[in-house]
């Protein structure tokens, strides 16, 4: 069943509520006795509560059906017990209130306005001389309370919601950026070992079989990692509810224990990565683990494109308290071109993590990346 349906009886119920508060509210006015004090007014307020369904729906043409009441009490009798109007204004408040809270302020102000001008119209013609001031001033401040009330409220409402908003807006772009760095740093590594290996495949493939059917089988290996990378991730996109079962076992994300596998798949495409560690190796955090991987990869695929050189060297060092990582070349010393987003993406993932980044040439030649990624405190 729709919303639109299942809405229809509440309609239903608040128009005949309204239908009936005109005919119920005379009645109950013109039966009050002013001497017998709060009794007499609980059937006004049964009348008074009938347009209040109207209200929830439509709340202006609901406080207009509830203030026909200061033109149906004077025709019921002159003698109107002042609890009946206490209750009058408190209901037509609580609309006001109701108005302020949800509906804008060009809403909310002429009806403040309206409601507080009949009342005061009321007050005047059925009061006079100090009862007539006071109920005046008392009128018009519970009517400008009720506004200010709602009006609070509503404001309060409405920047939560612009917060929730943000905060919805730059979690997405988070997203995007993580989803953004994780294609490039994986497929601009395996495109530009891909683009080597078939160059060399080409050249040598009438000369030397043997050493393009390597070639081929660089191609053939690189693609299958990157296509397992890729499941990886659209598997992870894919998945929807945190429970939900895999449709087939995915492979780890990468980490530093993987850095042999990209030494390897770099010296098949002519750029020797010599890979050192200083200190003791330990197991790091997933999220640090994987940061450290790809800064590596996209320093060392920056080397094969950009440096010029036929060796790099990695130096992974881990203390207590942080993990320091260094690529350095003896190559052009140039850095990537224009458009691209390698390094911007280093900076964004150590950022991410509090840590540091340093990128440029070397005064000795060359290029040098560095990186430090904090370690979180060991849990005791």
């Amino acid at each position: 069943m729709s919303d639109k349906r299942r809405g229809v009886p509440g309609g239903i119920v608040g128009w005949i509520g309204a239908l009936l508060f005109p005919p119920l509210f005379f009645l109950a006015v013109q039966g009050a006795d002013p001497m017998r004090g709060s009794a007499t007014s609980v059937p006004a307020l049964v009348a008074l509560v009938l347009p209040l369904g109207l209200v929830a729906r439509r709340p202006v043409l609901g406080l207009l059906v509830l203030l026909s009441g200061w033109f149906i009490a004077p025709a019921a009798g002159p003698d109107l017990p002042a609890e009946v109007g206490y209750l009058m204004v408190a209901v037509n408040d609580l609309v006001i209130a109701y108005l302020a809270a949800t509906r804008r302020r060009r809403v909310s102000l002429p009806a403040a306005v309206l409601t507080v001008a009949l009342q005061l119209l009321y007050t005047a013609v059925m009061t006079h001389g100090n009862a007539m001031v006071n109920a005046a001033v008392a009128v018009l401040l519970a009517t400008v309370a009720a506004w200010i009330a709602g009006d609070s409220f509503g404001e309060r409402r409405a920047h939560a919601e612009a917060l929730r908003a943000q905060a919805t807006a730059q979690a997405v772009t988070a997203e995007r950026l993580r989803i953004a760095r994780e294609l490039h740093d994986m497929v601009a590594h395996s495109i530009g070992i891909i683009a080597i290996q078939a160059g060399v495949g080409a050249r040598v493939i009438d000369t030397r079989p043997d050493e393009a059917r390597k070639a081929l089988a660089a191609i053939e290996t690189t693609s299958r990692d990157t296509l397992s990378g890729l499941r990886r991730m659209l598997g992870a996109l894919r998945r929807t509810d945190a429970g939900a079962e895999e449709a087939a076992p995915l492979d780890p994300a990468p980490g530093l224990a993987d850095l042999d596998r990209l030494a390897a798949a770099t010296g098949d495409a002519g750029v020797r990565v010599e890979v050192r560690w200083v200190g003791e190796r330990r197991p790091l955090p997933a999220e640090i683990d994987l940061s450290a991987y790809r800064i590596v990869q996209e320093a060392v695929t920056n080397v094969v494109r950009h440096a010029g050189t036929d060796a790099c060297r990695v130096t992974i060092e881990q203390h207590d308290g942080e993990v320091a990582i260094e690529i350095v070349d003896d190559g052009t010393g140039r850095p990537p071109g224009p458009g691209g987003y390698g390094i911007t993406g280093m900076h964004e993932r150590v950022g991410l993590l509090n840590g540091g980044l340093t990128a440029g040439p070397r005064p000795e030649g060359g290029f040098r990346v560095a990186a430090r990624l904090p370690l979180p405190e060991p849990v005791r």
